[in-house]
């Protein structure tokens, strides 16, 4: 029984590595035909003035994974600034990620930074991204392909159960039940974000990133005396579990 158990780990292991390697060599590399979006989800700092971290996140958290494989012609980033000039509005995020998904079709990244509540995350002026909804656009849009969903935003854990997924894995900046850090009015980034540019230069792959970014957020709000911690979520499903070591990012 064990070596057939240990026969079936190896075949699997085995296929997944053939799909990676055949992915990469076909592509350029694992992320070239990855859909991806990045959302500046609001433009309020946590007192109600206006703050640029977000708007930050987007514009590098983009730049960032284009260095790290993305494709450009693949990777939409979008902000729900009402300001701006022509207005985005959530159908148009959706709808835009859905046709990038339509010809990307390797896989799925979603990342949005954002204030949150309970309930999910600001999604512009007068909209919520809902766990539900969330968990519905990545459905429709991906199907069973890998998808990563990143949520920076205060009570993210929230997006984590209605998410999980065989093919997917899941980063929030939080639990369920804690606010994250670094959303004022000055701040440069969230503390998640952040450590996210830090940390992904630096990691090979996902699951790494995932790691470096939690550590480094622990250390940032340990400095800063920040409480109660934020303690970033990962989910990460059985199909991925094995794959995503073996889809690695670029490297200059």
């Amino acid at each position: 029984m064990r070596r057939s158990l240990l026969a079936c780990v190896l075949a699997l292991f085995g296929w997944a590595f053939a799909q990676s390697t055949a992915l990469a060599a076909d592509s350029g590399g694992p992320f070239r035909d990855w859909a991806a979006v990045v959302i500046a989800g609001d433009w309020r700092a946590h007192e109600g003035q206006s703050t640029e971290a977000f708007e930050n996140v987007r514009r590098d958290v983009g730049a960032a994974l284009l260095k790290a494989g993305f494709s450009a012609e693949n990777l939409r980033e979008y902000s729900l600034r009402p300001s701006n000039s022509p207005v985005t509005t959530p159908d148009q995020v959706a709808a835009g990620f859905a046709e990038t998904a339509r010809k990307a079709t390797g896989g799925c990244l979603f990342y949005i930074s954002s204030h949150g509540s309970p309930a999910g995350a600001v999604y512009g002026p007068n909209d919520t991204l809902t766990p539900k909804t969330l968990n519905r656009m990545l459905t429709e849009a991906c199907g069973s392909r890998p998808t990563v969903a990143i949520i920076s935003a205060c009570f993210s854990g929230v997006f984590v159960p209605p998410l999980s997924g065989p093919n997917r894995m899941v980063l929030t900046a939080a639990r369920a039940d804690r606010s994250s850090f670094g959303c004022g009015e000055k701040d440069r980034y969230p503390f998640f974000d952040a450590c996210v540019l830090e940390s992904l230069p630096k990691s090979a792959d996902f699951m790494i990133l995932a790691q470096a970014v939690k550590a480094c957020v622990v250390q940032r709000e340990d400095e800063q005396d920040m409480a109660p911690p934020s303690e970033p979520q990962t989910f990460v499903g059985g199909e991925l579990r094995m794959m995503l070591p073996l889809m690695r990012f670029d490297r200059p």
